[in-house]
């Protein structure tokens, strides 16, 4: 749900309250060997105590269920698991066990599992090895049963971490990345995510069934009116508006126009209504319960309806920098591709493609309006424009580059099958000037060429809206996407 940090109340921007996502844990091991060998059990729960400790970490809520060791504890398990309300799952494979700990477990549980092979040494000291040394660091040896177990089942083969308990970065970052998943994941089947209006223009491709968006994600769809936020408007006060200016004005440089007619300076009276409006989404935010909105409205000319919904781009910016994605143009489906990546922490930014630069072999990435200004590069600009070219409306707008280095794109669409679509690129954000237009426009560089990427891109059948967010993280994504149990397309491998 949403934070109680208000604008009103002198921040910028509402500020979403961090959720924490509840992961559960189990270990396994067989039950044969405590008799065999003395204090191995007591080894394996320190084992596991460990890999917990390394959960806590993590700005997650951890349930641990325990060691299981034959069946019987397996099949006690089940119910457990299911009664938790979990996100994700790690079975810790402590030593060596028999499928029969896994199997009824993986048949019966629908939430994404994971196993985790983390061996206390990173090599066993051969000279002085023994069969006790061997088990202690046998968490791999049961991978490949569990694995064909899962397959036997009928169920997709779990992802697996595999490494060190002590002294691993690789390991460590996995699974701070399932942690995020499974962030990801409680907040896609728990958001309220407001819509107003219809896509501009009747947009084809920007059309969204909400309750399709429900089956697939667990996402409500909260119908709402513009006039909501109109009200809201109608009744901030001055001093409320003033101090939101100051605030607008220490985050956004307002430089002077450059070469396109149609931009200018801020103006105070553009400055005015920003704050004014930004003042009132957030209260309508909040009187909401909303986690994210997607919006496009006309209203009668000349009339509050069409000043203030023409005009959300600041406050929107704000909202989606501190983890509120919005979307104009009416675009659910991109809101639920931003939430994705505002809940990996890779920003999320509300992006189509502009002009093809071919003597650079570029494309500039970006989109009129509102963008995540938390993965600006540099200090973001706000223009007054005297149009919004191909809407109505006049007044503030956003322009910044997305920060310099890797950036990956997901355009979610829907199909004739009536399912959903992720398509996904990776890319370079590079150095370079953009159009002072008073738009975002991050120079885009994709492999092999620019040409070759925009053919792959565009057969794989995308929405022309996308989130846009920084690095690398295709995987990442496809593993979401896999989770949910929708099609993933990454179309720069």
């Amino acid at each position: 749900m949403t934070s109680s940090n208000s604008v009103a109340n002198g921040s910028v921007g509402h500020v979403q309250s961090r959720s924490k996502p509840k992961i559960g844990v189990f270990g396994v091991a067989y039950y044969k060997y405590w008799a065999q060998f003395d204090g191995l059990r007591e080894a394996m729960f320190e084992k596991q105590r460990v890999f917990v400790e390394k959960l806590q970490h993590q700005d997650v809520t951890i349930v641990d269920f325990g060691l299981i060791d034959n069946v019987q504890a397996a099949y006690e398990l089940v119910p457990r698991l299911k009664a938790g309300d979990l996100d994700l799952i790690f079975c810790d494979m402590l030593t060596y066990a028999t499928s029969n700990t896994f199997g009824i477990v993986i048949k019966s549980i629908d939430i994404p599992i994971v196993l985790v092979a983390l061996q206390p040494d990173k090599a066993m000291d051969y000279s002085r090895a023994s069969t006790y040394m061997q088990l202690y660091n046998d968490d791999i040896c049961a991978l490949p049963e569990f694995a064909g177990v899962a397959a036997r089942m009928g169920k997709r083969v779990p992802d697996m971490i595999i490494g060190t308990l002590y002294d691993d970065a690789v390991a460590e970052e996995k699974i701070a990345e399932y942690c995020r998943i499974a962030r990801v994941l409680h907040d896609l089947r728990t958001a309220r995510i407001g819509h107003i209006g219809h896509p501009i223009e009747s947009m084809l491709d920007m059309h969204s069934d909400s309750t399709m968006l429900t089956a697939f994600f667990g996402a409500h769809i909260l119908q709402c009116e513009a006039h909501e936020i109109v009200t809201q408007y109608q009744q901030v006060d001055q001093t409320a508006s003033d101090r939101i200016k100051e605030d607008i004005l220490g985050f956004f440089d307002t430089p002077e126009p450059v070469s396109d007619p149609i931009s200018e300076k801020l103006t105070d009276g553009d400055l005015e209504t920003a704050a004014r409006i930004t003042v009132a989404l957030e209260r309508f935010v909040t009187e909401k319960q909303l986690d994210g909105l997607a919006y496009y409205y006309e209203g009668p000319e000349n009339s509050d309806t069409r000043l203030v919904m023409s005009n959300l781009i600041v406050g929107n910016s704000l909202l989606t920098s501190r983890g509120f994605p919005m979307c104009g143009e009416s675009d659910l489906k991109t809101c639920i591709a931003m939430l994705i990546m505002d809940r990996l922490e890779i920003g999320g930014s509300f992006a189509e493609f502009h002009p093809v630069d071919f003597l650079e072999d570029f494309v500039l990435v970006g989109h009129d309006g509102p963008h995540n200004i938390a993965i600006a590069e540099g200090k973001p600009v706000l223009r007054s424009l005297k149009k919004y070219h191909g809407k109505y409306g006049s007044g503030a707008s956003v322009e910044f580059k997305i920060k310099e280095g890797p950036i990956t794109m997901l355009s979610i669409n829907s199909t004739y099958n009536g399912t959903f679509k992720f398509i996904v690129a990776q890319g370079q954000s590079v150095a370079g000037p953009i159009p002072p237009t008073g738009n975002t426009n991050t120079r885009g560089y994709f492999e092999p060429d620019v040409r070759t990427f925009l053919y792959r891109w565009m057969k794989e059948g995308p929405t022309h809206h996308f989130a846009l967010g920084v690095g690398h993280h295709a995987d990442t994504i496809r593993k979401i996407g896999e989770y949910l149990g929708v099609e993933v397309v990454v179309v720069t491998e």
